[in-house]
């Protein structure tokens, strides 16, 4: 039988039609019907089991970590990156242990990857009910540390890339200490999804102890080899920040959000939401500093919801500044939101 994502009254459809019935209480049903069909497409498809197994365990990782953080979603958290080899008694750790004491005091929730090292400093600071851990099975550093061990959210990945979704699509601000190429690798691919904008604007924050250069010897990099070769353009600067001290973090995040809310694109337009409104004059100051990331005769303009933004009801109070934005140059829009908080 051939399947089709759009409805043609077929017996599969019919027969999926009473399967979601049969069911109950299934949301957006359009939506799961699509899943069912492409898992028998799949299984049509492709003779590989290695395949299969796959895309299985990914969907059911992806559906556990909806239903671990979906109670949360009102919650801001932190995902918290860093050495798994740090040892307590450095003050890195120390460093790691005060920002999860003063994210949970300021209200906020981490996630870490739930090992030992930074993570497990992080967690000790926040403690285990303001803390999530994404942990992944390796044949070593694999066991969650003694703070989430037996915590109700605490998720263990099979695959990486189930896990780094779970570390960015949560997270409200991204903080990273030193740590090895795992620790490379979550910056790279934070900065790449930031840059590129398959990830919305966040606080991006590089930790050193006082005194240290670990991300010191990266941004000079950055600066000498990528920079100058054309690689990254000034304005990626933008996109991160770098800090050695706890209540500088603190500062940035609580900073980023002072009047930014969230974003949504409609259609070809960009709305930003914010807790507080601004005045016709700031609209114009924001026209005349970031023309250059405008759509050609585009503008900025203040709004209140937009009809497509009727599915996020809880949200509808908010001003909207509405932008023209070309969808390209995501340092400079987080300029904007930059120069946005201060008004």
């Amino acid at each position: 039988m051939n399947l089709h994502f759009t409805k043609t009254d077929s017996p599969a459809d019919a027969a999926i039609d009473q399967l979601l019935e049969l069911a109950g209480n299934v949301h957006h049903p359009e939506i799961v019907r699509e899943m069912i069909i492409a898992a028998l497409k799949a299984g049509q498809e492709d003779e590989e089991r290695a395949d299969l197994k796959l895309m299985n365990s990914t969907l059911k990782e992806m559906r556990f970590t909806a239903k671990i953080f979906g109670p949360y979603a009102g919650v801001r958290k932190v995902t918290v990156f860093g050495s798994a080899r740090t040892k307590p008694v450095e003050p890195v750790y120390m460093m790691a242990r005060q920002l999860g004491k003063d994210l949970a005091a300021a209200g906020y929730m981490v996630i870490t990857g739930a090992g030992p090292g930074i993570m497990q400093a992080v967690n000790e600071g926040a403690g285990p009910e303001h803390s999530f851990g994404v942990n992944i099975r390796l044949p070593f550093e694999q066991k969650p540390n003694p703070v989430l061990e037996g915590n109700p959210r605490l998720i263990t990945y099979k695959y990486f890339f189930n896990r780094k979704v779970a570390f960015l699509k949560e997270a409200h601000a991204i903080a990273l200490f030193p740590g090895g190429f795992g620790t490379l690798d979550e910056a790279m691919e934070t900065l790449t999804l930031v840059q590129t904008g398959k990830r919305d604007p966040l606080p991006l924050i590089l930790v050193d102890e006082p005194g240290g250069e670990y991300w010191v010897k990266w941004l000079r990099f950055f600066e000498d080899e990528l920079l100058s070769q054309g690689y990254i353009a000034p304005s990626d600067f933008n996109l991160f920040e770098r800090v050695d001290s706890v209540s500088s973090v603190i500062e940035r995040i609580d900073h980023f959000y002072r009047r930014y809310h969230s974003l949504r694109y409609v259609k070809k337009r960009l709305a930003i939401r914010m807790t507080s409104g601004i005045s016709s004059q700031d609209v114009r100051e924001l026209d005349r500093l970031f023309g250059d990331i405008l759509t050609p005769s585009g503008g900025i303009a203040l709004s209140g919801p937009m009809p497509e933004e009727a599915d996020e009801p809880e949200i509808a109070h908010l001003p909207r500044l509405i932008l023209d934005f070309r969808r390209k140059d995501f340092g400079r829009l987080r300029s904007l939101i930059n120069v946005l908080n201060d008004f």
